[in-house]
């Protein structure tokens, strides 16, 4: 391998996109060192957390698999694809220079981590038969920050009734609910939000949020 302890796996953090069918797309320079292994040796794992996830506690997957290159006539769709998903400031950093685009081309093995006690192998079939709930994939960034900006401050003090937080910020959502970073002081965790019903907008996830808070607070 392309290092100095041949034979040792070697980990670095990476920037990915998904395809259509599911398949991380990776963005890397050829002179890496872990482009480089990739195309000496195509097994490698990705490991996954949600923006905003922290600390041993929370949820994070671990994505098996073999990884290659891909030939030249792939490169400009894996591109558009990437930056779709890189759509800021950094956006003309993948368009400049030498970087070539790599592709989780097969996915042998899935495992997540739910927190403590929380461990399951997926089955890859499965995940490749999933399609991702439609409140997910619309504008889920501009979702979440219209969705904190009007519940945020209630968030923090019912999500917990026994102990209200210092900060409660929803980081995802699906159509059955969503998952919320709770802050006591230096402490964080992350806490389920329910919902009654499944969504598919935001006019409807708004709704469920806030019939989800209405339950919170007469239970109080």
């Amino acid at each position: 391998m392309h290092h100095r302890r041949a034979g040792y796996p070697f980990g670095t953090l990476v920037d990915f996109a998904t395809d259509g069918a599911g398949m991380p797309i990776f963005c890397l320079s050829p002179l890496a060192i872990h482009a480089r292994n990739l195309i000496e040796d195509s097994r490698c794992s990705l490991v996954v957390q949600m923006p905003g996830w922290t600390g041993l506690a929370n949820a994070r997957v671990t994505i098996f698999g073999d990884t290659y290159r891909l030939p030249p006539e792939m490169q400009a769709e894996a591109r558009e694809i990437f930056l779709a998903k890189q759509a800021n400031e950094r956006k003309d950093r993948w368009v400049l220079g030498s970087f070539l685009f790599f592709r989780m081309h097969r996915i042998t093995d899935i495992y997540f981590v739910g927190g403590f006690g929380t461990v399951q192998w997926i089955d890859v079939a499965e995940y490749l038969s999933a399609t991702p709930d439609a409140i997910a994939t619309n504008q889920p960034k501009r979702t979440l920050t219209e969705l904190n900006e009007a519940f945020s401050s209630d968030l923090a003090r019912l999500i917990d009734p026994d102990a209200p937080a210092d900060e409660a910020l929803l980081i995802s959502i699906d159509a059955l609910g969503a998952d919320v970073r709770v802050r006591h002081g230096g402490d964080f965790n992350v806490e389920r939000l329910g919902f009654g019903r499944r969504v598919e907008t935001p006019e409807e996830a708004r709704a469920a949020v806030q019939e989800a808070l209405a339950q919170a607070h007469a239970r109080r």
